[in-house]
């Protein structure tokens, strides 16, 4: 039976009192308690019911690796699945239900399973859902659909908020443990600057828990005086319930930070997802104690032995009162003997090892605890909690030599280094055989982008398993990342702990060494996926000899924990079953996140109206106040016309279009795509980016330049300017910038990755703005400051310099075939820059256009848009645009594609422009019939509207589309049926309707 004790619990208040509910039952807790503990405090020993054989299961560990108490928690709105009962802070209200069963935990239909476990081995499902291939669809599907996924699926929408934040820090620390804390502060003396995260609500670790002396303080003493002093610390942070969930290349660190879980409906935001930079970080994240494997050892009362301590310690809940404490450690010699001096009676310790242990063996015997050397559990009986343990003798075969009557039973293994952060970007292993651990290997560290480590593990994560090891390491490995984060170490003094030998482990994966197959059978390995270790030797035994094999064949390792408790007992199984080495068997693949994180925490903000996150210009409200007619353009908003007096949008268009061909308008460019290429390898790389030459251009000039894909189609155009000799600024469409920048990237990272370039998406920190027309230099050199004449600053130039009072950089290019000038200013200046313009303006007739009538003009000088006269089919030389294919360079992105000979043919569709035979508008996207049908009976057709305005310019409507050989049919009339039941006659004619030659873009 378990109990709370009195004169235990470090970190419960018993003044506050906590009412909560499990499967609708009322119990009671204190704040400070988890979950599970609290469960356990109210003697509720079976929690969950296991995946596949729905096996009774209990509290087995009392941390992030519990593999059983899994439950669903909240109603309605906050209701969430597979939240694991020992990491769960209570809090007043707290509803929970158990999992995976049915009608009722107590009861549970679908433990007939594990009746039939010899007819549902590992693998079963590779073979058994194969025949008669008739019975899929109508009957193994239903079943498996029915039958997967743990918890049940929120129905309700989340009422929840999240939210991301955004660090750049020298040093981060993965775990608030001593050697956490004892390396935070050993960087900090540097004058780094320090970001501590810690996934519990308290900080130290497993230390106050087990006791010992640092610095002449007892721990918890010592881990109380060294947060107040890093509190104190500018250079430091602190965050407590906030799990470092990845560690990725180049310093980037994923945290998790629980905000509000322990007090629901609170203000703000309820996880919190911390994108982090980081030069150096250290992997500070403790070790996880392993199980042992034994007949039985799922059985609800088995616990590893450091978490029984744990509940004992933290919460005053003693998990039994008659135990049994299994090992092969020294280790679990300390939960014996905190539960003996806490009163809880422990029948035997059963050491594995002939030997037994050192000094705390003898304090263990001195305190009266029967201690048999050489010993091991055979099985624990009972159904629903611990009865009985048959004990044998560990070398033996297995057969019992007595039955000792008990409640609970605390096993362990030993220790395995948490090292999934040092893995999760590269950082290599080795394996300890005297400790019996993988750790870190420290000569194969994790790199950054300059080839030189970024990380250092510390502690118990670094095989450190003594206190004495622990505060030495970490007060290393904190001076260490400093001086790698280029700070100049200080003279500070060591930290120093008792020393407290142990004894070696004995590597013991299963009890007993020799023990028959079928009392073996119902060894377990994996908890939650009920994998066992006659699995892993079938596994073996049918030819999956890689581990990741014998992963994916026997699911060992693949639930919510991810093998955190079973993994390495499993290549351990593995290995003996091969007759290999446990190095040569290696180890699965450690990836992120560390536990799971929310879905909501990985959204954030994005969700309901800003699931794609609204983006808007600096002149944004300036737009809403003067009649704009807004349009999506990718993740912005941008105005599609401004809507003045009495008039249609299309009035308006129609008016803005005549306005920039006659006097001068105002267009926001802001949302433009700018991207900064820079470095030594610059040139080159956008020779290889754009199908024109780049290199070549001389600084402040600018080109064209069209971009394709490794298939040859078309996928961005701009305007690219160069800055200097290794900088270039390349304009894109505004849907592209994010697109084009991560294409950069991408063949940066994964083709070109030693060539010297850099790239960085400025598109944010400039506001630009087009001044548009005949009168645009009048406006400008009313301003006054830099010299804009044709000859100073001639078509495709640009220049830094003063607009009035606005610094600025002045592009004299064209979109729309008038005079034109692009200038940029920093963000936060657009609004007042645009303003002034207005002003400036007025006497001129200035009027802001929207991206309607830039449309129109630009379909008046025949220039294509991207996503309208392209759709991933369409290569340059279809748009007539092969004057911007260099035939100096060998190669480019697309190059030898769009010399295959489908594209290669002068039979495609190619750019045209269109004029209806009675001035009408073209519908957009209509096609032109052809002679004859298809297979389906539909019309053959030979081309498509690609964009189609009506021009005020002109009096009448215009269009370009691609049409079959289109080129060489100009003056030939082809149809189009519209929707309306109309057909619509149109002439092929040239694409440029306006001003041909570009004399008045050359003024």
């Amino acid at each position: 039976m378990s109990a709370r004790l009195a004169t235990y619990g470090r970190l419960i208040d018993r003044t506050s009192k906590l009412d909560f509910t499990f499967d609708g039952k009322p119990m009671m807790g204190f704040e400070g308690d988890t979950l599970a503990s609290a469960l356990l405090a109210n003697d509720q020993m079976l929690v969950g019911r296991s995946f596949k054989y729905h096996r009774p299961r209990g509290v087995v560990a009392s941390g992030a690796e519990e593999p059983n108490a899994l439950v669903n928690l909240g109603e309605g709105a906050r209701f969430e699945p597979n939240q694991r009962a020992t990491t769960t802070e209570l809090f007043g209200g707290l509803a929970a239900r158990s999992q995976n069963h049915w009608p009722t935990l107590e009861f549970d239909v679908g433990q007939v399973n594990s009746y039939l476990a010899r007819f549902l081995p590992a693998g079963f499902y590779y073979k058994m859902f194969m025949y008669p291939r008739s019975f899929w669809k109508h009957v193994y599907e239903p079943f498996i659909r029915q039958s997967a996924g743990l918890g049940q699926p929120p129905k309700e929408r989340d009422a929840d908020t999240y939210e991301h934040f955004h660090v750049h820090t020298d040093v981060v620390v993965a775990g608030g443990g001593v050697a956490g804390l004892i390396a935070a502060k050993a960087a900090a003396q540097s004058g780094a600057r320090v970001l501590v995260l810690e996934q519990n609500a308290h900080w130290g670790g497993r230390a106050p828990v087990d006791g010992g002396r640092i610095d002449d303080w007892p721990t918890d003493g010592f881990v109380e005086r060294l947060v107040k002093e890093l509190e104190g610390m500018a250079n430091v942070t602190l965050r407590a319930r906030c799990m470092v969930s990845g560690l990725y290349d180049h310093g980037y660190v994923l945290g998790y930070e629980r905000v509000s879980d322990h007090v629901p409906g609170a203000e703000g935001p309820r996880h919190r997802l911390w994108r982090i930079r980081a030069k150096q970080v250290i992997v500070a994240t403790g070790a996880i104690e392993r199980p042992l494997a034994f007949a039985g050892n799922d059985v609800p009362g088995v616990m590893l032995a450091s978490a029984m301590r744990d509940y004992l310690v933290n919460w005053g809940v003693a998990a039994g009162e008659r135990v049994i404490v299994a090992t092969n450690n020294d280790d679990a010699y300390r939960t014996a003997i905190t539960l003996k001096k806490a009163g809880v009676e422990v029948l035997r310790i059963l050491d594995a090892r002939e030997t037994g242990g050192g000094a705390l063996m003898e304090e263990a015997r001195r305190l009266g605890i029967r201690i048999d050397c050489g010993r091991a559990v055979g099985k624990v009986t009972g159904g629903k909690r611990v009865k009985a343990v048959q004990i044998c003798a560990h070398q033996g075969a297995g057969g019992a030599l007595e039955e000792v009557a008990c409640d609970a039973v605390a096993m362990s293994g030993g220790w395995s280094p948490a090292v999934h952060l040092w893995s999760h970007c590269g950082g290599k292993l080795t394996w300890d055989d005297t400790a019996a651990m993988f750790r870190p290997d420290e000569s194969r560290a994790p790199t950054g982008a300059d080839g030189k480590p970024m990380a250092v593990a510390t502690g118990a994560a670094n095989g450190a398993m003594t206190l004495e090891a622990i505060a030495a390491d970490a007060f290393a490995a904190g001076r260490k990342a400093a001086q790698a984060a280029g700070f100049k170490l200080k003279r500070a003094s060591a930290v120093k702990a008792d020393p407290a030998p142990e004894s070696a482990i004995e590597p013991v994966w299963m009890m007993p060494a020799r023990a028959r197959v079928g009392l073996r059978a119902k060894a377990w390995l994996d908890y939650q996926n009920d994998v066992k270790v006659s699995d892993v030797q079938l596994a073996a035994r049918e030819g999956y000899e890689s581990v990741e094999h014998t992963k994916r064949y026997t699911t060992l390792g693949m639930a919510t924990d991810q093998g955190k408790l079973s993994n390495i007992n499993g290549l351990a199984v593995l290995a003996d079953t091969l007759g290999a080495a446990i190095p040569a068997v290696g180890t699965t693949t450690f990836r992120p996140p560390y536990t799971p994180i929310s879905m909501g925490a990985i959204g954030g903000e994005a969700r309901g109206e800003v699931f794609q996150p609204l983006r808007r210009t600096p002149m944004y409200d300036w737009h809403a106040a003067h009649g704009a007619d807004w349009e999506p353009v990718g993740q912005w908003r941008r105005p599609f016309a401004y809507v003045q007096g009495g008039e249609d949008v299309h009035q308006a268009v129609n008016r803005e279009v005549k306005n920039v061909r006659q006097g001068v308008g105002l267009l926001d460019v802001s949302t433009l795509g700018k991207l900064l290429v820079k470095g030594p390898d610059a040139g080159r790389f956008l020779d290889m980016l754009y199908t024109n030459m780049m290199s070549t251009l001389k600084p402040g000039k600018c080109r064209y330049g069209l971009m394709c894909n490794e298939n040859g189609f078309l996928i961005d155009d701009g305007v690219v300017a160069r800055i200097d000799e290794e900088t270039f600024l390349c304009h894109t469409t505004t849907g592209g910038a994010d697109r084009i920048h991560a294409h950069m990237e991408e063949w940066l990272q994964t083709e070109w990755w030693d060539w010297k370039v850099y790239t960085a998406n400025l598109t944010e920190q400039f506001a630009q703005i087009a001044v548009v027309g005949p009168k645009a230099r009048q406006v400008l050199e009313k301003l006054g400051g830099m010299d804009l004449s044709k000859e100073a600053l001639p078509f495709m130039d640009w220049k830094d310099g003063a607009i009035g009072n606005f610094q600025a950089r002045v592009f004299r290019i064209s979109f729309s075939g008038e005079l034109s000038f692009e200038i940029a200013v920093p963000a936060s200046q657009g609004l007042a820059f645009w303003e002034t313009l207005m002003e400036a303006g007025r006497e001129f007739g200035i009027m802001p256009y929207g991206t309607e009538a830039l449309h129109v003009l630009r379909a008046e000088k025949g220039f294509i848009m991207i996503g309208d006269e392209t759709d991933g089919t369409v290569i340059p030389q279809d748009l007539g645009l092969g004057w911007a294919i260099s035939k100096k360079k060998d190669d480019y992105l697309g190059k030898r594609a769009q010399e295959r000979s489908f594209m290669a043919s002068p039979d495609r569709w190619k750019l045209v422009g269109l004029e209806t035979t009675d001035g009408s508008v073209l519908p957009d996207g209509a096609y032109a019939v052809a002679e004859g049908s298809n297979a389906n009976g539909q019309r053959n057709t030979q081309g498509r509207v690609t964009s189609t305005y009506y021009s005020p310019t002109l009096g009448r409507g215009i269009a370009m589309g691609l049409v079959h050989r289109g080129p060489d049919r100009m003056g030939e009339v082809i149809e189009f049926p519209g929707t309306d039941g109309k057909t619509y006659s149109a002439k092929i004619v040239d694409p440029v309707v306006y001003d041909k030659d570009g004399e008045k873009q050359n003024v």
